[in-house]
């Protein structure tokens, strides 16, 4: 936009709030629509912005060059909601972003309107189509956090069993200790814990009861050695006491 077109657009400002533009107004107005060109978008989003009740009853009405600016962009951003590409079979990647560009910018700009014509598909699904499709049905979905990790349960290794560790599900990503609102049971690992991948490859992995119960015998055992060891020195004790009241 040049300072003659800002003036002409701020002119159409002043019909609606009275102001009185300078040179100083036109040029600066021109500066920051420098990329906006003078036309019926541009006088449509003066008249839309006037048009539309202020946010605050009582409040003043004054337009800025970013308002022109948005409210230009909504009115042809509108256009294009119903917009459909209208393609050529044997159109190569060039021109077809040549082609849509210039269909869009032609409907946005009011040119021409936008096509409602759908692309019918023709021809019905196969019947192997058909038949993946219906393998999928009931398969677990997994959510965006595992994304990356978790496995189908279809293929051999650490996730084809229940981790002995965390005791993640088949298929499901070993997690870490802790856990928050949004992952209750720890983050998800990236690889899965080693007891997971000895189980995997044939080694025995005792489960999570059998480790506790082979700790419980553990402190068991601790608490009977030291409590013979407490006895032990209570005897020495003893004797001593004994051996010192005879020599007395």
């Amino acid at each position: 936009m040049t300072p003659d077109e800002a003036q002409q657009l701020l002119a159409a400002c002043a019909a609606f709030d009275n102001r009185q533009p300078s040179q100083v107004a036109k040029r600066a107005w021109a500066m920051a629509l420098r990329d906006i060109p003078l036309d019926q978008d541009a006088f449509a989003a003066v008249a839309r912005f006037y048009g539309t009740p202020p946010k605050k009853e009582g409040e003043r009405l004054w337009i800025q060059p970013h308002d022109v600016r948005s409210v230009r962009k909504t009115i042809r951003s509108e256009r294009l909601e119903d917009f459909v590409y209208d393609p050529r079979p044997d159109e190569t990647g060039a021109e077809f972003v040549a082609r849509l560009r210039g269909q869009q910018n032609a409907v946005a700009s009011g040119q021409e309107p936008a096509s409602r014509t759908r692309i019918a598909l023709e021809g019905g699904p196969s019947t192997r189509d058909v038949y993946e499709l219906v393998q999928g049905i009931g398969r677990q979905v997994p959510g965006d956090d595992e994304q990356a990790v978790i496995n189908t349960g279809r293929r051999a290794g650490p996730l084809g069993i229940v981790c002995p560790k965390c005791e993640a599900a088949i298929g499901r990503p070993c997690h870490g200790a802790g856990g928050s609102e949004k992952q209750p049971l720890g983050k998800p690992r990236r690889t899965p814990h080693a007891d997971r991948t000895a189980a995997a490859s044939g080694q025995y992995v005792p489960t999570a009861e059998e480790r506790r119960q082979q700790e419980e015998r553990q402190r068991e055992a601790s608490r009977r050695a030291l409590a013979r060891l407490q006895a032990e020195e209570d005897i020495t004790a003893a004797e001593a006491v004994d051996i010192e009241g005879e020599a007395s």
